[in-house]
């Protein structure tokens, strides 16, 4: 089945949607794009990712070209005309088409969205049950990482250096202390026992499968801590797994080479994915 995008106002044939070359996302990356889960068909937890659409596209002065409930019902059809069942919706917001110029285009320049589904494996990714194997690198991106923006350059850096290596995911450091992975927020359990995860600020982005753990562990009684995790602390953790739209909850077992516990992925983690999944059947609609 030939796959359809959205393109502008319009949905066509995927292989067909064009963009002016003086598009400022694709001259500058001057733009912002939103990555939300589809699982049975039905978007999850959607609401809070238009919420930080929202707010990326203010961070940087883009208007937001539709109401939250308007992106959920193209989101909605264009999800219906390409079938998916399982797999992901992507949405781009660019300033528009302007002549290169550094500063803001003059004028009412109208955005350029662009929207387009993937099919992906969620419920019975295998990795999920062997676990995924991480590497770290230095984090080389700007200092405003809380915004979504499609400049993804350092990212793609850090993805091509896991997969070189074999591995599923980079995690970055800076300053000796974990930010974040390329495409995932970070989570370790300590020996004795504590979810820890970084503290949201400029330096890494609000994910919004992060917050849904967090408010899972909240629910269940476990604790949790908000703070910096050093590398050393990273390596000696009882248990480590990152969190991101398409992969949910997604354990760690191994970092750098070294094994962490006993090489299989651990039980808070695979107890935080089972609950993230029945979050998840009740968050979608």
């Amino acid at each position: 089945m030939n796959r359809t995008a959205y393109l502008n106002g319009a949905f066509l044939p995927l292989d067909e949607a064009r963009l002016p070359v003086m598009d400022r996302g694709f001259l500058f990356a001057d733009g912002i794009y939103e990555v939300a889960a589809v699982l049975h068909g039905r978007l999850v937890d959607n609401a809070a990712h238009l919420a930080r659409l929202d707010r990326s596209l203010s961070e940087i002065g883009i208007r937001n070209p539709h109401t939250a409930e308007a992106w959920e019902r193209l989101e909605t059809e264009l999800v219906a005309k390409n079938g998916v069942r399982e797999g992901l919706v992507y949405i781009q917001v660019t300033r528009g088409v302007a002549e290169r110029d550094f500063s803001f285009p003059k004028g009412d320049v109208a955005p350029t969205v662009v929207m387009f589904t993937q099919e992906k494996a969620i419920v019975n990714n295998p990795l999920a049950e062997s676990g995924a194997r991480a590497i770290t690198v230095p984090d080389l991106r700007w200092k405003r990482r809380d915004i979504k923006s499609v400049a993804l350059l350092a990212q793609v850096l850090a993805k091509q250096q896991a997969s070189e290596a074999g591995v599923a995911e980079a995690f970055m450091v800076e300053d000796g202390v974990v930010t974040e992975g390329s495409s995932s927020t970070v989570f370790i359990v300590t020996q004795a026992g504590a979810l820890v995860t970084r503290p949201l600020s400029n330096a890494i982005l609000p994910g919004i499968t992060r917050k849904a753990v967090l408010a899972l562990a909240q629910e269940t009684g476990r604790p949790f801590e908000e703070r910096l995790i050093n590398v050393r602390e990273l390596s000696e953790a009882a248990e480590a797994f990152y969190t991101s739209a398409s992969a949910f909850v997604m354990p760690v077992v191994e970092i750098d080479g070294k094994a962490l516990g006993d090489g299989r992925p651990g039980p808070v983690a695979r107890r935080l994915r089972e609950l993230y999944f029945a979050f998840a059947e009740g968050a979608g609609r």
